[in-house]
């Protein structure tokens, strides 16, 4: 089946980050899926592996803040399907590589963009289920190991805690929608989403996780069709791996969650 040609789209607005691009494929997707990293290492090549499954219903953008470890490698991800490689040029993190990513994908024709942490910990078996979200006209889909039928293993004690009494709490609030799971990175947005005049997330003060929780409060707020979908997320026994270290992190991350619940980033 052609792809329709994507109609021609107003961007003059839109703030976005430098970054190159490897192309290994032409389009053939409604849909994509949006993987930010950075020196993953086994975990990515493992998770593509286990992705390799729905290669042929969806396709693989990754989004690189400059990975030095080789896991980023073109030729590799040629050989496990992936569509395309943006690789970032200048400073940002992971807000400035969801903008990247989201930006070519919409330019490109996608009708939704479904978000995954590249680290290994999602149970991928639940894409199909976001792809038929969206196909059914939802618009903001958040994926939770918290939902019934969803799955969770070896969550620190003190993320458990953040997730379930802090965040999860704070942003339904705002969203007006309860979601039992904010912090998970595994979701859906759609093309309408995305371009909703009173969205615009293609601006520079998203660098980091208030790209993903700006996208958590808006969506119910504007009268878009918004659900929570169970999923598995499995840490591995031992070391947790993690951005999110040190004091002054975690203190950066709940000053921007609560800037997002007072409206802070809300187009004027």
């Amino acid at each position: 089946m052609r792809l329709a040609k994507p109609p021609k789209l107003d961007v003059s607005d839109w703030q976005v980050p430098p970054y190159k691009i490897n192309q290994f494929r032409p389009k053939r997707t409604e849909y994509c899926v949006c993987i930010p990293v950075i020196n993953e290492g086994t975990r990515l090549k493992k998770q593509l592996d286990r992705m390799r499954p729905f290669s042929k219903d969806i396709d693989i953008i990754i989004s690189d803040k400059g990975s030095s470890d080789g896991s980023t490698d073109p030729k590799f991800l040629r050989s496990k399907n992936v569509r395309a490689l943006i690789t970032l040029t200048g400073q940002g993190r992971q807000g400035s590589q969801l903008r990247a990513g989201s930006s070519f994908a919409i330019k490109d024709g996608y009708q939704g963009i479904i978000i995954l942490d590249g680290n290994n910990k999602d149970g991928v078996e639940a894409i199909p289920s976001f792809i038929k979200k969206l196909e059914e006209g939802y618009d903001y889909i958040q994926g939770s190991r918290f939902a019934r039928g969803g799955k969770h293993a070896n969550t620190p004690m003190s993320r458990f805690l953040g997730i379930r009494f802090v965040a999860s709490p704070l942003l339904s609030l705002a969203a007006g929608y309860w979601y039992t799971d904010v912090t998970n990175g595994f979701r859906g947005v759609s093309k309408k989403y995305i371009l909703h005049p009173r969205l615009k997330p293609f601006r520079d003060e998203f660098v980091g996780y208030e790209f993903l929780m700006y996208l958590t409060v808006r969506a119910k707020r504007l009268g878009l069709k918004t659900l929570e979908i169970p999923v598995n997320r499995v840490y591995p026994r031992g070391m947790t791996p993690t951005k999110i270290v040190g004091i002054r992190n975690k203190l950066d991350m709940l000053l921007k969650l609560f800037k997002v619940v007072l409206g802070h980033f809300n187009p004027n």
